[in-house]
């Protein structure tokens, strides 16, 4: 299988800034997974979109998979708490 690039959306990546240190290393470790596996074990789709939900501790990092074009594109990256609003 092919790798997928993965694209963070402006907003995603001021989002990412935003957290502290120790857990951005851990997102983005995440995120970096998604290239191999755009579906791993426990993500989920989220009802009404075509985005996925993959979780981090208490982030949660909302992304699109386009099969076409054999891209992620990370676009909501926050707290479980705000993450859906």
């Amino acid at each position: 299988m092919a790798s997928y690039k993965i694209f963070l959306k402006a907003s995603a990546a001021k989002e990412l800034e935003a957290l502290p240190k120790a857990d951005r290393l851990r997102v983005v470790e995440r995120i970096k997974t998604l290239a191999e596996n755009p579906r791993p074990m426990g993500c989920e789709k989220l009802t009404g979109d075509e985005k996925y939900r993959l979780r981090q501790g208490v982030y949660r990092i909302l992304y699109e998979i386009h099969d076409d074009t054999i891209m992620v594109m990370v676009v909501k990256i926050g707290h479980r708490r705000a993450v859906y609003r």
